[in-house]
């Protein structure tokens, strides 16, 4: 027998008739305020649980069933969630994580498609390969996360934290990102001939300054009054996106074809390896 206990009071929350919590069902169980830091769960049911202000630190959910999960407020730190299913293709039955803190945290290859992370702590957590399409994280702290080969496409990543994040080969696309941290993020590619890709996604206002670009493809993308100073750019494709009003000193467009990018207001003297079409030259 196997007692869930609350991580204050120390009253029992649920009793489960099992030697261990791996692959159990605890699905719509109320365990709020659970203590179950350091717990097996991998494989577990929890779909519809109540785990709000739940301890799940250090704990093992690989693979576990999170769908219409509330885990508000829950301590997650450290917690493996590789492979887990938090994700829906309907927002109301993704997982609910708002406020919690997931610093650490390992979620390769979890699927977290349209989940709610809104002001979350991912600092230093690995999200690589994840499915995270139409996820909300606005206002997060993915600060320093590692996120290769990651789907972000539609995500909401407004005024995100995501300092010097590695995002490699991440698929970015339609992704608002208006007014985001993006300071000496990584948005190359650790294979020849790849690229990250941030077609269409949106940085009004972002501060992208000493970001590694070379090669992205940000067709159409929107990076009106972004600061791109010290941006490495080279032979990124930039067609059809907005730099209207961008800071662009130090930022380095060796091989950018700029003819069809908008530059009114954006100051190139400063730019490096910039080559401006004659009829642009004069542009304010």
């Amino acid at each position: 027998m196997i007692e869930i206990k609350h991580k204050t009071s120390g009253a029992v929350l649920a009793s489960i008739d099992a030697d261990s919590l791996i692959g159990a069902d605890l699905r719509d169980m109320r365990l709020a305020g659970a203590d179950l830091a350091d717990t097996d769960l991998s494989g577990a049911h929890l779909e519809d649980a109540d785990l709000i202000r739940a301890d799940l630190s250090g704990s093992n959910l690989s693979g576990a069933w999170l769908t219409r999960t509330h885990m508000n407020d829950a301590n997650l730190s450290r917690v493996k969630l590789c492979g887990a299913h938090l994700g829906c293709d309907t927002r109301s039955d993704a997982a609910m994580l708002s406020n919690s803190d997931l610093s650490g945290a390992d979620l390769s290859h979890a699927d977290l498609r349209k989940a709610e992370l809104r002001q979350v702590c991912l600092q230093g957590a690995t999200l690589s390969n994840a499915d995270m399409r139409g996820i909300d994280l606005h206002g997060s702290n993915l600060s320093a996360v590692i996120a290769h080969n990651a789907l972000m496409i539609d995500a909401n990543l407004r005024e995100a934290n995501l300092s010097n994040a590695d995002l490699r080969d991440s698929h970015l696309n339609d992704a608002n990102l208006v007014k985001a941290d993006l300071s000496g993020a990584d948005m190359g590619s650790q294979l020849e001939k790849r690229f990250t890709v941030i077609n269409l996604a949106n940085f009004e206002g972002a501060n992208l300054s000493n970001a590694k670009m070379p090669g992205v493809s940000a067709l159409s993308a929107n990076m009106k009054h972004a600061n791109l100073s010290g941006a490495d750019l080279r032979h990124a494709v930039l067609s059809g996106s907005v730099l209207r009003g961008a800071n662009v000193a130090g930022a380095n467009f060796e091989g950018v074809e700029l003819a069809t990018v908008s530059m009114v207001f954006a100051n190139f003297s400063k730019a490096l390896n910039a080559v401006i079409p004659s009829y642009k030259q004069n542009l304010r």
